[in-house]
């Protein structure tokens, strides 16, 4: 891969807007990776219900960003 092609790539991720439906994911993805990690028998379905279970609720990294723009 040249620079060339390779600035064009991180330009274009600089302007990417997150969607909700890929936040959802990155938010299952993070969760259900790390917590296999220190309980194996934790599965997707599990994190999917978890996750789920939270919707509506103002979660922790919500407040945290919350915080920080008071």
């Amino acid at each position: 891969m040249s620079e060339k092609d390779l600035q064009f790539l991180i330009d274009a991720a600089k302007k990417h807007k997150i969607t909700e439906e890929e936040r959802d994911a990155q938010i299952r993805s993070f969760t259900y990776g790390n917590t296999h990690l220190e309980n194996p028998s934790i599965t997707r379905a599990d994190v999917d219900k978890a996750v789920d279970s939270l919707k509506g609720s103002e979660l922790p990294w919500e407040a945290v960003n919350s915080a920080r723009s008071r």
